[in-house]
């Protein structure tokens, strides 16, 4: 009976901690995690909402960048981290649904090492080419590959990258077959395509703005299924010769498993809050992305059909880290 009793006074002063805990936070600095390269589209959308949450909360949400792995490092980096709320991860699909399905050592599961806050942006693409590649669209495209089978190259951020998965889904889609040429990083892979070394490739929509004002590469279409609304003198991919061909990338938050929910709870009160701002809504608009949010159960579901999806369409192509 004693036994008891002194286990239920445990059990109720853990609770009473975790709840005041909760009520308080956060009352220091937040760490706001991104596992990719700074100036990448998801810290792009990192920086914008992360700021305007800070203002919300009350402490400020600092971006971390800790690239490497394909972002597996940094999101090992959060799942070990103390789940308190104060480190929280903003990820895309490719380390989310993408490369956990490539490879079976990533060092974190997605669905069991994390619990969903708020999904953030829907990130359209584009496919660029470098000036002199042949084809001004995507019909020439096709009609050339289909010429010249597995004789084209395209660059992408690497294995398992939303690039990669992108053109995956358009050969399949095309009945066509280019050559793979995986860069460590998009920010190489597209230096690759502007100088030349690689004809073409995908990257997000927000970094093509000023290559194409510069004509340092052309468009051949972008990957939404209706043109962007900041942007309609943008033909896409499904108009320019591949009806139906449709492919956007995404970014989410996520904490640790096992952060308190009423943590998790303010955190995407205050997300949401962010992105409901008419600035913050104009920056992420005028720069490409889609505002996607949404609540944690929806981002859950969400990640659950994506990783299941992307996992059977990564099988189907046979997809594998050499």
């Amino acid at each position: 009976m004693k036994s008891a009793l002194r286990l239920l006074v445990i059990a109720s002063s853990l609770f009473a901690t975790t709840l005041a805990q909760a009520q308080s936070y956060p009352d220091r600095p937040v760490k706001l995690l991104v596992p990719l390269a700074a100036a990448s589209a998801v810290d792009i959308v990192a920086r914008v909402v992360g700021d305007k949450m800070g203002t919300i909360l009350g402490q400020r949400l600092y971006v971390e960048n800790q690239p490497g792995a394909a972002g597996m490092i940094g999101m090992r980096a959060v799942a070990h981290s103390a789940p308190d709320g104060y480190t929280i991860v903003v990820a895309n699909d490719s380390v989310l649904t993408m490369i956990p399905n490539v490879k079976s050592d990533a060092g974190y599961d997605p669905q069991k090492d994390f619990v969903p806050v708020a999904r953030l942006a829907n990130i359209p693409l584009a496919l660029i080419a470098t000036p002199s590649f042949p084809a001004k669209n995507i019909e020439e495209m096709i009609a050339l590959a289909k010429d010249k089978p597995g004789v084209i190259n395209y660059a992408s951020g690497g294995i398992g990258s939303p690039q990669h998965i992108a053109i995956e889904v358009l050969m399949r889609s095309a009945g066509i077959q280019l050559t793979h040429v995986p860069y460590r990083g998009i920010t190489p892979a597209v230096a690759g395509i502007v100088a030349g070394d690689v004809p073409l490739g995908f990257t997000a929509v927000s970094a093509v703005f000023p290559l194409l004002a510069d004509n340092r590469v052309k468009l051949l279409g972008v990957s939404t299924a209706q043109r962007l609304a900041q942007a309609p003198d943008l033909p896409t991919i499904s108009e320019g010769g591949l009806p139906g061909y449709s492919f956007v990338a995404w970014c989410a938050m996520f904490a640790p498993a096992n952060t308190p929910p009423d943590v998790v709870k303010k955190l995407n009160a205050a997300a949401l809050q962010a992105m409901k701002d008419p600035d913050v809504q104009k920056r992420l608009v005028d720069l490409g992305f889609q505002i996607a949010p949404g609540t944690p159960e929806e981002l859950g579901a969400y990640l659950r059909v994506e990783y299941q999806r992307t996992g059977d369409l990564i099988r189907a192509a046979n997809i594998k880290v050499e």
